[in-house]
This record gives structure tokens, sequence and C-alpha cells, in this order.
């Protein structure tokens, strides 16, 4: 028996789902990272990068302010903050 095959379209790279968040997105606090890469495996956009400790942020033209990331952060070094007009597209 397999596991479901996950496909992304190839235009996935230009379907920007940032401007679909309504009040709030992460922020990495980029101080008590342990890299254990919860954020990035949770993500269901896939727009979590980093590598090493203190290093994992999240591309904001993707990130729709789900709040998973925050919520599984074993460190809670990620924190939801309020979305700002202007910096909302």
């Amino acid at each position: 028996m397999f596991g479901p095959l996950i496909i992304k379209s190839a235009k996935s790279k230009a379907d920007k789902t940032g401007s679909w968040r309504i009040k709030s997105k992460p922020q990495f606090l980029q101080k008590n990272c342990i890299a254990c890469r919860m954020c990035l495996l949770v993500c269901p956009e896939g727009c979590i990068q980093g590598k090493e400790k203190n290093t994992y942020m999240a591309n904001y033209d993707y990130c729709k302010g789900c709040s998973l990331c925050a919520q599984v952060c074993p460190k809670a070094d990620i924190v939801m903050i309020e979305e700002e007009g202007e910096e909302k597209k």
C-alpha cells in the first residue's frame, strides 16, 4: 500500500497566497530556535525556510497566517503578530 502522492502545480510559485491572510502572520523571534524543523514540516504552504538554529523564517508572499508553526514550536520562538495595513498586499 502506498501513501498519497502530493504534487504541486507547475504554477504554484506564481500563485502568491499571502494576500489571503486576514489578521496575523508569524514572527520568528530567532532567539531560542533549536532547528527542530517542526514549523517547516507543519506548514501547509511550504513557505518556511531555514537550516540552522535561529535562521528560520516565513515567506509572507505565500504565508496564509494559519498559526500552525507557532502552535507546534517547542520553544515558543514563533509568535503571531497583527498584520499592518500597508505591509499586507
